[in-house]
């Protein structure tokens, strides 16, 4: 009876014991040969996908008892070009479509190195970094080897998640290896860059985040290329740049009553119109809410002031020591009645908000100081604005009050460039957030932009000289509904 191969895995390696089984049931459309003696019963998808789906189980097949090595070891991923790395008896190439394999004569499996699918083997971070090292010349996607920026870049990522503990073991880990491996260069090598990152020795560096690290203001990678992302969509971005031409000192107290009370709101710092009105301009706290009191009081006092908003963080700060003093004494102002979240001290712990995690503490200086330089690359206020927000809402650097602060800084380069505030109603609350999300998480800057575009054309078409007629209209474009279903309506009047 001739073999079913339907109960064989999806690919499989042809042997002396089923060779002719094998050849019948090609013949018979049953199965097709993928490369040698690889086969697939798959008769329908394309090579690609079988060997992409495949990967691991068809370099074990192939290659057994080798062990991941070099970049391979590292990545976990082909190269650009498709291709993986091992270490085995003997100098191999492997020519498959979609996939490369290039075995290097050397050592089979060593201690650390742990063991994967089939016979497999992936070698230990050390010995990884230790073959890298020891292969001098980068040629592109097909060398074992990585671009030093590539090889700072992992190991400041291993100090930034695992800590300094992290890439001491590491060091002691990879020290014995470099006699087995005969990479006593690539060992010291090793050792001077981990020794530059955590600043006990001077060595050359090339990557930007390693840079940072061992001048002492290292910074996250990830929101540097969100930062990136923004700015470059931003130098593109063409908005209204709606004028502000209320002047007038009730006016100006009035929108930044509606900005403070907004604000609170979308934080859950919930009070009825009238209660925060009695607490802005009558100084009327609840006994049973004082705390909530002052955070709407605070950020009043902060974005109700002409002279702090007219304070660009571009303009005003000659650099980013100023830069950051300006977010200190910002958050302090609208803080200062919490002291029990530390008003214009950045935070100590770690803080998320869903499955969002923030900077981390010790990147919260650096992360600041890297967006800064980009942020006073840019002229226009609406640009300005929208970069120095999402700068503050997605480093996060304080226990509390990150979101408040964040509006205020955007508005406060709004203001100095004479452009009118944006206002965020609490209807628009979830189209804020998701515009915010679609950066931090998908990379998408445009939605963000736009939202910020129709919220200030919202704002300026409302005239705020007479606070009861703004409110009103601002009932009527349901901007005080909580309700997920409602839209924001623009008012009727160019100014209403």
């Amino acid at each position: 009876m001739a073999r079913s191969f339907q109960t064989y895995p999806e690919v499989l390696l042809s042997s002396r014991d089923i060779a002719l089984e094998i050849h019948r049931a090609v013949r018979r459309g049953e199965l097709r040969k993928l490369h040698g003696r690889l086969y697939t019963r798959n008769l329908t998808d394309d090579a690609d996908v079988i060997i992409q789906r495949n990967l691991w189980t068809i370099v074990g097949l192939l290659c057994p008892n080798a062990v991941i090595s070099h970049r391979t070891a590292l990545e976990m991923r082909p190269t650009e070009s498709g291709t993986v790395f091992l270490t085995g008896t003997y100098d191999r190439r492997i020519h498959l479509p979609s996939l490369r394999i290039r075995q290097i004569k050397g050592p089979g499996r060593l201690e650390g190195d742990a063991p994967f699918v089939h016979s497999l083997s992936v070698a230990s971070q050390a010995r990884a970094y230790l073959e890298v090292l020891k292969t001098k010349t980068v040629r592109g996607a097909d060398s074992p080897s990585l671009p030093r920026m590539q090889l700072e870049t992992k190991l400041d990522s291993l100090i930034r998640t695992g800590g300094e503990d992290k890439a001491n073991k590491l060091r002691d880990s990879a020290r014995p290896l470099a006699d087995v491996l005969g990479a006593h260069d690539a060992f010291n090598e090793l050792d001077r860059v981990i020794g530059a990152l955590l600043r006990t020795r001077a060595a050359a560096l090339a990557a930007p985040s390693a840079i940072a690290r061992a001048a002492g203001v290292p910074y996250d990678p990830f929101r540097s290329e969100l930062f990136s992302i923004l700015h470059s969509a931003l130098t593109i971005w063409s908005s209204t740049g709606w004028p502000d031409l209320q002047s007038d000192s009730v006016a100006f107290a009035n929108i930044a009553f509606v900005d403070a009370y907004f604000s609170n709101f979308i934080e859950g710092t919930e009070f009825e119109i009238d209660e925060a009105i009695d607490i802005v301009f009558h100084n009327l706290i609840p006994s049973g809410r004082p705390e909530d009191a002052h955070d709407i009081l605070g950020t009043y006092m902060l974005v109700g002031s002409l002279h702090e908003m007219s304070r660009s963080a571009v303009d005003n700060c000659r650099d980013a020591a100023e830069f950051l003093a300006m977010v200190r004494f910002r958050h302090a102002a609208i803080m200062g009645g919490r002291p029990e979240v530390n008003p214009g001290s950045f935070k100590t712990r770690s803080n998320r908000a869903g499955q969002t995690v923030f900077v981390a503490p010790d990147l919260v200086e650096g992360t600041l100081r890297h967006g800064w330089e980009m942020l006073r690359s840019l002229s226009e206020p609406f640009h300005r604005a929208a970069f120095v927000m999402f700068l503050v809402s997605e480093v996060h650097p304080f226990d509390d009050g990150n979101g408040r602060l964040a509006r205020a800084m955007m508005n406060a380069e709004l203001i100095s460039g004479r452009q009118r505030r944006i206002l965020i109603p609490t209807v628009y609350r979830e189209d804020y957030l998701l515009s915010l999300r679609a950066l931090s998480r998908d990379q998408r800057a445009e939605p963000m932009l736009r939202m910020l575009n129709r919220a200030q054309e919202f704002t300026a078409r409302i005239e705020f000289a007479d606070l009861n007629h703004a409110l009103d209209v601002l009932r009527g474009c349901r901007a005080f509904e909580s309700d997920s279903d409602s839209i924001l309506r623009m008012p009727d009047d160019s100014r209403s």
